[in-house]
């Protein structure tokens, strides 16, 4: 059967009532998955898409980046004042990678206080399971992107065995602008991680204390449930704003729990706890992905280098942070477990567009609507970051996918 278009923007199942599954881990199962590739299943859906000219030949402006990850030269990103982020914007900001230069890996001294300061250039680095950046002679391990023959598109360049290039450096530490593989010569670039609406991170605390106090004073006020993306409702209404979101995520990443929650002792909402302790289960870890992806860009995509910069730019550090080879304190992603197909269970009912303004009824799995079919069972940096993703992607799919109304 085919319907006139709709501007109706939700999604149902097949039998009238809201699909259960959530990108909250309340079916979450703890899993044995692979260990994480050095580049993110998230960071190579990102891959591609940079516009030729974005990037600047890697090291070619010299001092470009130094030991630790912190930039020896003058050159910073994020120049845009946080005024001119638009929290509640859908477009895609950062379609791809675009190039830049070398640095970042460091937490940045007051990162938990003055968050609209400059900070280092942002690049994709190579990093061990955790997502903390591995240093060789004291250097973070840039990866090398390259535009292909007649190509506008930065892509990674990688050896014959699939393993990421590095940009190699002179004596000076200064990143060279070209690669050898073979017979082949490349121009090679670092690719910029751009946070998106997630730069919003960089606002002044009392920005984001407001913004918890919003959202706790919602949660306090009624009923709390989850709605089919795994965003926190209250009543009925769901916390959509991606300032509160973002606000949520630093403090059940920071405390292990949501403060300020007013439940009785034993009191749980699926598998995840509110209880006002320090202990962080492997559901409040991705509950906390799941915050992330709503104050994302839905349209965008979330990577390992953008949630390792965002934590460091927040003074995220956890309970129990890991300590890395440059000396600074990392999130600690060791005990995180995912599982997509245990996550998403059920079917969705929804309008399938036929191209001519007209649409047809589908009802097929999320697993088949969202992520053609294709699984994933993860641990650690890789893990989250995919649950985080998978969260925004669930997210976008009913944004961008109406339905008759019953």
């Amino acid at each position: 059967m085919k319907y006139p278009a709709f501007n109706i923007k939700k999604l149902i199942l097949a039998g009238g009532t809201m699909f259960a599954m959530l990108a909250v881990p309340m079916a979450v199962n703890t899993v044995t998955g692979m260990n994480m590739s050095v580049i993110s299943s998230a960071q190579a859906a990102e891959d591609g898409g940079a516009k030729k000219g974005a990037a600047s030949k890697g090291g070619a402006q010299k001092g470009a980046a130094s030991k630790g990850g912190q930039g020896k030269g003058s050159d910073r990103i994020f120049r845009a004042p946080v005024s001119s982020v638009d929290e509640d914007s859908d477009r895609p900001v950062w379609a791809g990678v675009k190039g830049g230069k070398s640095g970042g890996g460091g937490k940045p001294a007051g990162a938990g206080s003055k968050k609209g300061d400059l900070y280092g250039d942002m690049v994709v680095l190579l990093r061990n399971p955790n997502g903390v950046p591995i240093l060789v002679d004291g250097y973070v391990q840039v990866i090398a992107y390259y535009y292909p023959t007649g190509s506008t598109t930065l892509v990674p360049l990688t050896n014959p065995d699939g393993s990421p290039v590095i940009i190699p450096r002179n004596a000076e530490g200064d990143l060279l602008p070209t690669v050898t593989l073979g017979t082949t010569i490349y121009e090679v670039y670092g690719a910029e991680v751009d946070l998106g609406r997630l730069s919003v991170s960089r606002s002044p605390s009392k920005v984001l204390d407001h913004a918890l106090s919003e959202a706790l004073s919602k949660l306090t006020s009624g009923t709390v449930t989850l709605d089919s993306t795994g965003r926190l409702v209250v009543d009925g209404a769901t916390i959509d704003s991606p300032l509160e979101n973002l606000a949520l995520y630093i403090a059940l990443m920071e405390n292990g729990y949501l403060p300020g929650l007013d439940l009785q002792d034993g009191v749980t909402l699926g598998s995840l706890s509110f209880l006002a302790d320090s202990t962080m289960t492997n559901a409040d870890l991705l509950m906390a992905a799941s915050l992330l992806a709503a104050a994302s860009d839905k349209a965008g995509s979330i990577s390992l280098d953008m949630v390792v910069y965002m934590d460091t730019i927040l003074g995220i550090d956890g309970l129990v942070p890991v300590v890395g080879a440059d000396g600074k304190s990392y999130f600690d992603f060791s005990s995180v477990t995912y599982d997509r197909s245990d996550t998403y269970t059920g079917d969705v009912t929804y309008l399938r567009s036929n191209g001519d303004g007209t649409y047809t009824l589908v009802t097929e799995s999320i697993m088949t609507a969202v992520f053609g079919g294709v699984d994933y069972t993860g641990t650690q940096a890789d893990a989250f970051t995919q649950a985080a993703d998978d969260a925004r992607a669930v997210i976008n799919f009913i944004h961008e996918n109406p339905v008759p109304a019953p």
